[in-house]
Formats: C-alpha cells, structure tokens, sequence
C-alpha cells in the first residue's frame, strides 16, 4: 500500500477517540478477519419485516425489536456491505450497541441480500440509492417523525454518502456515519487485483456469484448473462462489466464506478457526517482519503493507522472490544439522544 503519512496532515481528524488495536493483532488481515471469530451469533431475537417497492419488488427488514412497540424510539439505520446482512458481524453487532442505548435499530438489506432472491432484474450497487431513499421516506410515514441516524459500512458507505449528497439539504436524516467504504471505486477495483487483496476479490466474487446463481434458478432470464457464462467470470471487475452496469444503465464496469463514487460528492453533504477509515484497509488504498479542501465543516473525518477493513478490535483475546460498537454510538448520541 502507498504510503499515506504525509496526507494525514491534509485530512480533518475528528477529536474522537482512536483506536487502538488490540495488543499483538494489529496485521489489517487479523483485523479484518477478527469480528467474523469475535462477533459469530446474534445476542437478540429480530423482527423481521417485508417492505413491498413502488416497483413490485421487495427489500427485507431485519428490526431489533417490534418497530410499532417502540415508536418513540430513535433510529439507527445501518446499510451493510457487499453481500452482507443482519447476520454480518458489524451489523448485529452495532444493532445490539443500538438496542442497548435504548435506540431502535434496523438492517435494510439490500436486493437479494437476505438469503431470497429479489424478483426484478435490478439488483444493488454501490451508487444505488432509490430503495435507501425511498426506505427512509416510508419509514417516516409508516412509524412518524423521530430523530434517524444511519450507518453505511463499505459498499453501504459508498451508498449512504452518495445518498446524503444527492438527497442535500433536503435529506431527513440527522447524521451519517460512512465506514471503510470504497470512495473512489475505480481505484479500489485496480487495488483489488493486486497482491493479497486478491483474496478478498476471490472471496467476494464467489458470494456474488453464488447470489446471481440462486436469482437466476428461482428467476431465470432476469440476469443479462447465463449460469455457463457466470461460472467463468474471474474478476469483479467482469461481473460488474457484464452484470451491474448493464441491467442499471451504465456503459461499462468503468462507467459505473466514475458515476457511482461517492469521493466528487462529499462537499454536497449537508447534514453532520463521520467518516471513519483505516490506513492499513487491504480493500482499498489512499485514492480513498479524501483532502481536508474536499471536506465541509459539518464532515469530520477519522484516519486510524490500523483496523483494517471494517475490523477495528481493541481490547484483549480475554476481553476483546469492538471499537465500532462504542465509536460510532458514542459520535451519534448527541443526534439521537439530545
């Protein structure tokens, strides 16, 4: 990775606490992999719920507790990342930290991304923000106005930033956090295919795959391409060239990615924002720390030495923390609480 020791002094640091990783295990691979050790099964029952889309397909709702028994509540909304869910170590996990604040929590889980294909052809992106935008709208309507955070983890903190751009001033949300995400996606493509990190575009690639595979069984002809041609996709790069941009309207896998990064957009935040990101991230590399001249005041942004990608676990093996789950509840109280 580049080193990224003369930016730290053009980015703004926010005066939060850092983290500090815990003691032995501060490799970004250890990192990345520990919350899938640490965080393995959730400590709630959720509640489940189906939102129908203006379109006649769906997205599946995953509450920390029945959302019409805690109408007075405030929200925390969490977008996960690439082929994540509810039941990916960040989400519960910070669903729980939610629930214990005596916040109301929810996982919108993205097309497809709660284990039942999605009817249409569309699927998700990193760029998309229709089913977010209209989520956050028909929230409001269906449980009334209380005070909603969100909380975007990589590919999910792609779309929160782009959503809270676009959305402006005009975005209902209180604050956002962005997490790990992959702000200039071109560039993170590129880093994808190099070195170790082809691991993790192996790993990824194989649970898109698997994805688009079931879609394909339970909806035949809703994909562009046929299972013999998705066995030999070999690159995300090929799926997105082949899949995401032409069933969403883009040219190719590199006009999705220019149109679709959330790095341009930034300085059209309006409302308050944490970014939180790793140095040592093996996912991507410093095209994805932004200049401090990018940033408006209301955006502050954390650069931690280590972490990884979404990792960040403090503490011991004995006593392991998930700096996260405090981090970020912590930075939102004084939206929700207050």
């Amino acid at each position: 990775m580049s080193s990224t020791s003369s930016l730290e002094l053009n980015v703004q640091h926010d005066d939060g606490d850092d983290f500090i990783p815990m003691r032995g295990m501060s490799n970004p691979h250890l990192q990345t992999m520990l919350p899938r050790l640490i965080r393995r099964r959730l400590n709630f029952t959720p509640h489940w719920q189906r939102l129908d889309m203006p379109d006649g397909d769906f997205v599946d709702l995953a509450w920390s507790e029945d959302p019409q028994t805690a109408l007075h509540k405030p929200r925390l909304v969490i977008f996960h990342g690439l082929e994540g869910s509810l039941y990916s170590p960040y989400a519960h996990g910070l669903i729980e930290a939610a629930k214990n604040r005596g916040w109301l929590g929810v996982v919108m889980h993205f097309r497809g991304c709660s284990g039942v294909p999605n009817r249409n052809e569309r699927i998700y992106h990193s760029g998309e923000i229709e089913d977010g935008s209209y989520f956050l709208s028909w929230l409001n309507q269906r449980y009334g106005e209380v005070p909603t955070v969100a909380v975007g983890f990589s590919l999910g903190g792609n779309v929160l930033a782009c959503l809270m751009a676009k959305q402006g001033k005009q975005c209902t949300l209180k604050a956002g956090v962005v997490v790990s995400a992959p702000l200039m996606l071109e560039e993170c493509c590129y880093h994808m295919e190099q070195g170790i990190s082809r691991v993790y575009q192996r790993y990824l690639l194989n649970l898109l795959k698997k994805n688009a595979a079931r879609k394909l069984k339970s909806y035949p002809g809703t994909l562009p391409i046929d299972v013999r041609q998705l066995k030999s996709l070999r690159r995300i790069r090929e799926f997105d060239d082949l899949i995401t941009s032409k069933i969403h309207g883009y040219a190719d896998a590199l006009d999705y990615y220019r149109q679709c990064s959330a790095m341009p957009m930034l300085p059209d935040i309006s409302v308050p924002a944490l970014i939180i990101h790793a140095q040592d991230d093996p996912f991507m590399d410093h095209h994805v720390i932004p200049d401090k001249n990018l940033l408006p005041a209301n955006i502050h942004y954390q650069l931690t030495q280590y972490g990884g990608h979404v990792g960040f676990v403090g503490g011991t093996l004995l006593r392991p923390q998930m700096w996260l789950e405090k981090r970020i509840p912590d930075w939102l109280t004084r939206y929700l609480d207050h």
